[in-house]
């Protein structure tokens, strides 16, 4: 088990490749610049929002062959020392990734679209930081999805962030032309934001 040492002595860099190696049960979380950045599995809520995204997303990309959708993949950002960010979807157009390629390890292209969801330990300063971070190292577009509020936050490089809620419509804009969704297709229907269990 590969962990961080609280001593004086310096940390063990981690490359990419002892992450991938390493079980759930081992680490949960990301690699930033060579060091472990554990982070608690997300709620009920969370992922049950990201699978509807992930279902949205794939049939309409899968039926015109457009490209791939994956869930919470690693994504390879920065090499010496390794940074492996995982966005909870990312979807990559044929043009960024063949739609043949079977790597095993962590993509070291951007996707074209990533989408993160906050969840329960996420500060809202850290996820529009995340965004931003995607931005940088070549993403098109960042969703960014705040359950308790509703709305979904877009970011695209030069642009402000545009925020969408109430009866907007979310939509692929000119990387997915024709997708679109309501945001009561992500959260539920709105009379059902405050029942216990969804919270």
């Amino acid at each position: 088990m590969v962990t961080q040492s609280h001593s004086d002595a310096p940390t063990r860099l981690v490359t990419a490749d002892e992450l991938l190696r390493l079980s759930k049960d081992e680490f949960y979380g990301e690699l930033i610049r060579g060091e472990l950045c554990e982070e608690m599995p997300p709620g009920f809520r969370h992922e049950k929002i990201v699978a509807k995204l992930i279902v949205l997303l794939s049939l309409f990309v899968e039926a015109r062959g457009l490209g791939t959708v994956t869930g919470c993949s690693g994504v390879w950002t920065e090499r010496d020392p390794d940074t492996v960010r995982a966005p909870d979807v990312q979807f990559y157009s044929a043009e960024r990734l063949p739609l043949d390629d079977q790597s095993i390890g962590y993509i070291e292209i951007a996707p074209d679209l990533v989408v993160e969801v906050r969840s329960p330990n996420d500060t809202l300063a850290k996820l529009r930081d995340k965004a931003n971070m995607w931005l940088d190292v070549g993403v098109r577009i960042v969703w960014v999805v705040i359950p308790e509020q509703r709305i979904v936050e877009l970011y695209r490089p030069g642009h402000e962030p545009m925020t969408l809620m109430g009866n907007d419509q979310l939509d692929g804009s000119d990387m997915l032309p024709g997708f679109n969704c309501s945001l009561d297709a992500i959260f539920g229907p709105a009379d059902q934001a405050a029942s216990p269990s969804t919270r």
